[in-house]
């Protein structure tokens, strides 16, 4: 007969549809290679696919019944030839051939109504990431008769909870859980972190599901945050479904905002840093040298020449902050200057200003 079916889902052969139905959901989740890491996960999954492909069609059923897996490819055992000295035929007098496509996510996804049901069951906010509590909570469900069983109601009554319709042949498709808004919070940084970058430790604490999947308790985790190179205020750093878990809702994300800490000496304008330079009515006539710090921590002297004037500006290229697409690259210290002008003047003073000035 080949592959026995029956053996490879468990069931007698007086299953009935709806046994057939429970049998493979439970395979399925126990072996999906996405969860089940062991070496024979694969082919199992591919197997209990095929046995249910099977034996769920009544006409692929009842050759199978009685012709066996030879029968099912077009051949019936001992007619010779491998299988093509005799035929098993349908009601249109064509010879029927069935042959498993070979594709058991298919067959998953056709029955579930998703690719991986795992989230919309399980994921209580810990699926989709690494080491997230979903997985753990499926695998010790996995010896019972319905890995569903701890989901909510009692064996049975969890997987009706999810909102699937028992009238369609593969149990429909599971209605799409609204996810809460994202939760915000500021992220400041200082100008020596932008240049630099750095990382950045937050601790939250969120609401977590218990295995029982309806109470929860409070935990505290720490998300890392690597904060590149000339990242811009503005910038949002995105933790998905890190937020409280509640029974039936996807949580949150969690999204950090880069804020400019305010700087003593500096302000930002996008990879540019602006620095105030005071200077005397004298020098910004006559002109001076002038000592103008860096974010590094050193001084660059300038030699200021011509007149400057309230609006005057000087820029010193590559002592910015780093471009956040080309961190090689930095912007530039733009100067302006705040030009003091003395409280008052002496008569002497202003006749020779007088006579000097156009």
């Amino acid at each position: 007969m080949g592959k026995d079916y029956y053996n490879i889902l468990g069931i007698s052969k007086n299953a009935s549809e709806d046994e057939i139905k429970k049998a493979y959901r439970k395979l399925a989740l126990k072996y999906h290679p996405d969860k089940n890491k062991s070496k024979e996960a694969e082919e199992k999954f591919k197997a209990v696919a095929e046995a249910y492909e099977v034996l769920s069609d009544k006409k692929k059923r009842e050759i199978y019944d009685q012709y066996g897996e030879e029968g099912l490819k077009g051949g019936i055992p001992g007619g010779g030839g491998g299988g093509g000295g005799g035929g098993v035929y349908g009601g249109s007098g064509q010879q029927f051939s069935y042959t498993f496509h070979g594709d058991p996510r298919a067959t998953f996804s056709e029955f579930f109504g998703t690719d991986n049901p795992f989230e919309s069951f399980f994921n209580m906010g810990g699926l989709g990431q690494s080491g997230g509590q979903g997985m753990y909570f499926m695998q010790d469900n996995m010896d019972t008769d319905d890995p569903f069983v701890n989901l909510g109601g009692g064996r049975g009554n969890a997987f009706r909870s999810q909102s699937f319709s028992a009238s369609s042949p593969h149990m429909g498709r599971a209605k799409t859980q609204k996810q809460d808004p994202p939760v915000e919070y500021d992220l400041y940084v200082s100008l020596e972190e932008v240049m630099r970058g750095c990382t950045k430790k937050m601790k939250i604490s969120r609401k977590v599901m218990n295995l029982d999947g309806r109470s929860t308790h409070r935990e505290e985790k720490v998300l890392t945050i690597n904060v590149k190179p000339g990242w811009k205020a503005g910038t949002k750093i995105t933790f998905q479904k890190e937020g409280d878990q509640m029974p039936g809702a996807i949580p949150a994300d969690i999204v950090f905002i880069i804020r400019d800490k305010p700087h003593s000496v500096f302000k930002r304008d996008g990879s540019d840093l602006k620095y105030t330079a005071n200077i005397t009515l004298r020098e910004a006539m006559c002109g001076t040298k002038i000592q103008v710090p860096t974010l590094k921590g050193d001084k660059i002297s300038l030699r200021l020449e011509g007149v400057i004037k309230p609006q005057s500006i000087q820029r010193v290229q590559g002592q910015g902050l780093p471009y956040p697409k080309e961190p090689s690259r930095r912007g530039d210290l733009v100067i302006n200057f705040n030009i003091r002008f003395p409280d008052n003047l002496t008569e002497s003073t202003k006749q020779i200003l007088w006579d000097c000035l156009p």
